[in-house]
């Protein structure tokens, strides 16, 4: 565990896990709800992004670099925010790991309840998608509303263009629009789940181009009243102040890229391991 690390020992944290900046979007949610809790940052960069990965690389991958990144943090609670990683590694993650776990699961329960046309549209990245996880929460959630699959890798990179302060236009975003709207069915979506911790970064753009408004859906908020019901389980006493953050990365951030998306909750870099 590093020096920075043992000096938040008086301070209630979470660590928040993922292969890239995409978590950012749970973190700034938690920092909403719980402003003083303090926030350390796990990103597995050496192996971005997940979705283009294997199940068999992924699992143990996850389950050694959050471990690892909860043992130098000294956090109290691990949040993973990362659909691809939750939907492969939470039980094992739980079973390794003596903190609570709090995993990012696609909002398919919130939008079938909201829905009136009985149409969603879940936007997630291929792996996530296609993996048996979400056809099970589908099956178990969906309520017998119909739900359009809309693989969008392609946001993943749009949103860590945004955090770089690059514009993304109607051009970059109407394939993805394309295959919520124009396709079978797409005229009666109403809800769109933003199953990808990066896609509730591009809220804004997907509303301004959409051909028409909708709601779009993140785990986000229900996430952060997770965390806090925990630290209530745990008894951890909150601070009025966070103490202060580490970024934990797989791999240097040879060129500050994630240390600047992270720049608002000013975490302390640490050398990977």
């Amino acid at each position: 565990m590093t020096e920075a690390a043992h000096s938040n020992s008086k301070h209630p944290s979470a660590l928040v896990f993922d292969s890239g900046v995409g978590a950012i979007s749970i973190a700034r949610e938690i920092r909403r709800l719980l402003p003083g809790l303090t926030l350390h940052f796990g990103i597995d960069n050496g192996f971005y992004p997940y979705g283009t990965r294997s199940e068999e690389e992924l699992r143990p991958r996850i389950v050694a670099q959050a471990g690892a990144m909860m043992a130098r943090s000294g956090a109290d609670i691990l949040v993973v925010g990362c659909n691809t990683a939750s939907t492969l590694a939470l039980p094992q993650l739980r079973e390794v790991l003596n903190q609570p776990v709090v995993g990012v699961v696609p909002a398919v329960k919130p939008a079938a309840a909201a829905t009136r046309t009985r149409t969603i549209a879940l936007i997630a990245t291929e792996g996530t998608v296609n993996r048996n996880y979400t056809r099970d929460l589908i099956e178990q959630f969906a309520n017998g509303n119909r739900v359009i699959n809309v693989p969008a890798p392609e946001l993943v990179h749009l949103a860590e263009a945004k955090l770089r302060g690059e514009t993304v236009t109607a051009e970059d975003l109407e394939p993805v629009l394309a295959r919520i709207f124009h396709t079978a069915g797409g005229d009666l979506v109403d809800i769109a789940v933003l199953a990808c911790t990066h896609f509730p970064l591009l809220r804004e753009e997907l509303d301004r181009f959409a051909p028409r408004p909708i709601q779009w859906l993140d785990s986000g908020e229900a996430i952060a009243r997770r965390v806090r019901w925990w630290l209530g389980e745990l008894k951890l006493k909150m601070t009025e102040t966070p103490g202060r953050s580490l970024l934990l990365t797989s791999a240097p951030d040879s060129d500050g890229r994630i240390a600047g998306a992270f720049a608002e909750f000013d975490p302390a870099s640490a050398p990977p391991p």
